[in-house]
Formats: C-alpha cells, structure tokens, sequence
C-alpha cells in the first residue's frame, strides 16, 4: 500500500510544495500539530473581500502533509471560508469510503484516494485544513 499512498502526484507536491514558506503583512495566521505522528502545519491568509488573496504554508511533516497544504494552498486561493470548509468535508468524506473526490479548484485531492485503508493517514490529509481554519480566525 505504500507505493499506492505515495504515488507521483503526491510526491511531486511534497517535494516542491506551492506557496511554500511565510506570507509577510498575513492577516492571519496559525499553526497546529499532530502528536501522535509529530507533523506540525502553518498557514497564513491574507484576506480581501472575504476571499483568499493569498496564502503561505510551512510543513514540518510526511510528504501526506506537506502534499496536502500545497494543495490547499492551491484550491483555496481566491476560495471564501465556506467554500474551503466545504472542500474539507467532501475529502473526509472521500477518505471514509463515504464519497467521491472533490471537483473543481479541489480535484487534486483525488490523489489521497489510496489513503482511505490507511486511517491514521487521514488527519495527516486534514491536518491543513485545521490550520486554515485557525488562521482564518486568527490575526497574524
């Protein structure tokens, strides 16, 4: 299986992670960890109009993690807070066997669709997008 979970399209993100590295003047930002498996994930947003106007990441983690917030980054550019929220929960659900992949903006997270027999994985999935969330919540 760990051919399968780690296939190009995640390592080809993990080793060169878009939007990578701080966003100077963030509106905001915020870092969460993972401590059964030590992945530690920053994002910082800047905002205009209720939408993403720009973000940077920063991932201590497995290439599951690091492939994940470069992804966010990605989709969530120019995305409102629900529109991310709603992404979020269509991977989970993706990941629980309960759903297809994500469309649109978010389509590269099919490339998760090996972890889904790989439970302990799926925080490292998600994990991003718990960052998102503070950040969105949070002034820099």
């Amino acid at each position: 299986m760990t051919d399968e979970l780690y296939h190009d399209a995640i390592m080809a993100h993990a080793r060169a992670p878009h939007h990578a590295g701080s966003l100077p003047d963030a509106d905001g930002r915020a870092t969460v960890d993972n401590p059964l498996c030590g992945d530690r994930v920053t994002i910082e947003l800047k905002l205009a109009d209720d939408r993403v106007a720009a973000v940077g990441q920063t991932v201590r983690g497995c290439a599951l993690c690091q492939a994940s917030a470069s992804m966010l980054a990605d989709g969530a550019l120019g995305a409102a807070r629900d529109e991310v929220a709603a992404a979020r929960d269509t991977i989970r659900a993706m990941l629980r066997d309960a759903g297809p992949p994500p469309a649109g903006r978010w389509a590269a997270f099919a490339a998760f669709l090996p972890a889904r027999p790989a439970t302990s994985r799926h925080d490292c999935v998600l994990l991003p997008f718990q960052a998102f969330e503070r950040a969105v919540g949070q002034p820099a």
